[in-house]
């Protein structure tokens, strides 16, 4: 191991003992005292620095979120966690990701599940988040260019979704291509007001639930123009 590869691990693990400390400092707020294992052990694998643009490298696993160009940002190492575990993946399962961003939060699901769908609206980022995603191997991780609101119907129905920008309400789209069983884990809310992160749940007989987690700060959900 190279002595920059060797930081990079060890800042990496410093940045999941904050993880942790937050997990039980917000626990009685997200009912998640303890992230799944599963959880940890993927974010200890996936290079973040991979995911950020070169002259914010150094800062790739500062707990927070980091500018990646186009208005859009990476998302606060924390809440990547927490949003990741509220998921409750198997691996088995078919995820799709509504806000590719970096590429980073994909690839922290494709540690944890046999496939994920993933859709951004900006062609640039998309394209430069493919890239990171090819060169770091997730083959499982399947990217498009396009307007998530619609989801991904040709790939539906997913055991999980979750999207990674705030919208003004849950998508029906979305609830529509979950899962009897499933989980939706999304902020809502406008961008210059208090967004809240819900988990929408889906039964086994097609009836839908949320649950409001904590109060969130996300960019909001682009939408194609008509």
């Amino acid at each position: 191991m190279t002595a920059a590869a060797d930081d990079n691990t060890q800042r990496r693990n410093r940045m999941v003992a904050e993880i942790e400390q937050l997990a039980r400092e917000t626990a009685r707020e997200t009912g998640r005292t303890v992230l799944e294992p599963r959880v940890i052990a993927a974010l200890r694998r996936v290079e973040r620095e991979r995911y950020v643009p070169p002259a914010l490298a150094a800062q790739a696993y500062d707990n927070r979120p980091l500018a990646i160009g186009r208005g859009q940002t990476i998302s606060q190492p924390f809440i990547v966690a927490l949003m990741t575990d509220l998921l409750n993946t198997q691996p088995g399962d078919k995820v799709l990701e509504v806000g590719t961003g970096s590429g980073y939060q994909a690839a922290v699901l494709g540690e944890l599940v046999r496939a994920v769908y993933s859709i951004e609206i900006v062609e640039a980022l998309a394209r430069e988040a493919a890239r990171a995603l090819n060169a770091a191997g997730y083959r499982n991780v399947h990217t498009r260019i396009g307007d998530g609101y619609a989801g991904w119907p040709e790939e539906a129905p997913f055991d999980a979704i979750m999207v990674t920008a705030a919208a003004p309400d849950v998508p029906q789209p979305l609830i529509d291509q979950l899962k009897p069983g499933g989980r939706l884990v999304i902020p809502v809310g406008a961008q210059d007001a208090v967004q809240s992160l819900f988990i929408i749940s889906k039964d086994s007989r097609g009836t839908v639930t949320r649950r409001k987690v904590l109060d969130v700060r996300f960019v909001p959900l682009t939408r194609s123009q008509p």
